[in-house]
């Protein structure tokens, strides 16, 4: 079997981690004439311990596992990838593009910014049936994958695609009113509380707005009272009399050819508990189990970017080093990025500590420390002095997806500490 799963990739040094089901998995290294050696032979257990490693780091247990791979084009994904993509350009200080389809309104601009983690839900068929209530409809999320935290929530919203209609008069005003369902009879009846309300014209196109965050507030908080929305319509003059939501084009959706236009759920999350409540403290504990059971010691692992014999001299600089979710055999779950660029500081910091070396006043001092007693007092270490976030875009589940930001993820630049 062929071997070429490239993990890490660095300047100047050509290095990976091969993740295969080969019998010569690991870290390999370019010998300076335009060959590629084995450096380290990965076992299967070591390989295990990086594909762990990097799951922590994303906030998961476990990888996700999937019966099949939902389309992008579907309304929930659609969304956070255009959000993605909006991140994505910002942390390249370039200009955000937005699709009309998917523009976003002032609150939730300031929900993107503020939060860390947001979530979306698809809208699925639910046990409650068909429920007994005039012309109304029923939306249910499946929403226990979430954090259970509900302080870590910055705002909830659901949305629902209006299409033109030539049913009603395109000049006449609609209310369409959120109830969160909450509880059901045996005869299908409903006890609801309403939640929500917005205003629309017959003749409007687009996504229509509502604040639910009380309503998924509760449920993250008691899944089993998660019964649901009722959507009513009436004409905004005329709240006692019920329409159809289909005569003003709010549909469900279900034809082939209607993916992008299925009602959903976006959450907005602040600095929210791991999903599945993992936290540091069950982490440490895994890892341990994990090491032990390996018979691993703390410094198993070699560290490639200290450990190789390839290095020369050179003063403290940024080096490249990609990671490739790709080459890990995760695009069946990660939608993007297939990797990111995390770069790394390495070099000396000698005498003179100059300008382009970003040393701090402590670095210049203990390299003058240095030059009186080098056996006692070490040189400064060359460590990144700016980082910048990445985002990852990824599904949880057969229809859920989530973009969750992580801090410090990449280096920006290095100094002499």
């Amino acid at each position: 079997m062929a071997v070429s799963k490239t993990i890490w990739h660095c300047a100047g040094l050509l290095l990976f981690i091969v993740v295969s089901c080969a019998a010569l998995s690991g870290l390999y290294i370019d010998n300076g004439v335009d060959q590629t050696i084995i450096h380290h032979s990965m076992t299967r257990h070591e390989r295990q311990v990086v594909e762990h490693e990097i799951l922590e780091l994303l906030g998961l247990g476990e990888r996700p596992r999937r019966a099949q791979a939902p389309p992008l084009d579907r309304s929930a994904p659609s969304f956070l990838l255009d959000v993605y993509k909006q991140l994505a350009e910002e942390h390249e200080q370039a200009r955000p593009t937005r699709s009309s389809e998917m523009a976003l309104s002032g609150e939730e601009q300031n929900a993107i910014d503020e939060s860390d983690l947001i979530m979306t839900f698809q809208s699925k068929k639910h046990h409650l049936g068909v429920l007994r209530h005039g012309h109304g409809r029923h939306i249910w999320f499946e929403v226990t994958g979430a954090p259970s935290d509900a302080s870590s929530l910055l705002t909830a919203e659901l949305r629902l695609h209006q299409a033109p209609t030539h049913t009603v008069d395109p000049a006449d005003l609609y209310t369409v009113v959120v109830h969160r369902v909450v509880s059901v009879d045996n005869l299908g009846g409903m006890q609801m509380e309403q939640v929500a309300a917005v205003n629309t014209s017959a003749s409007a196109e687009g996504w229509l707005e509502f604040n639910v965050t009380a309503a998924l507030a509760s449920w993250l908080g008691a899944p089993a009272d998660n019964r649901g929305f009722f959507i009513t319509l009436h004409p905004h003059t005329q709240p006692e009399r019920h329409v159809k939501p289909e005569e003003i084009g709010l549909e469900e959706n279900h034809g082939p050819n209607s993916e992008g236009k299925q009602p959903f759920l976006v959450a907005f999350f602040k600095n929210g508990p791991k999903l599945g409540g993992a936290d540091a403290g069950a982490r440490k504990k895994r890892e341990a189990r994990r090491w032990r059971s390996h018979g691993y010691s703390e410094n198993y692992l070699r560290n490639p970017l200290t450990d190789t014999l390839h290095w020369t001299t050179r003063s403290c600089e940024i080096q490249t080093l990609y990671v490739s979710f790709k080459d890990l055999e995760w695009q069946d779950w990660i939608i993007a990025p297939e990797g990111y660029g995390a770069f790394y500081c390495s070099g000396e910091c000698n005498f003179p500590l100059n300008a382009h070396k970003n040393a701090t006043n402590h670095a210049i001092v203990q390299t003058l420390v240095h030059l009186l007693y080098p056996n006692q007092v070490p040189k400064p270490s060359c460590a990144p002095i700016k980082l910048s976030p990445i985002s990852v875009l990824y599904y949880t589940d057969d229809s859920n997806v989530i973009l969750r930001k992580y801090k410090n993820m990449v280096v920006k630049s290095c100094g002499c500490h």
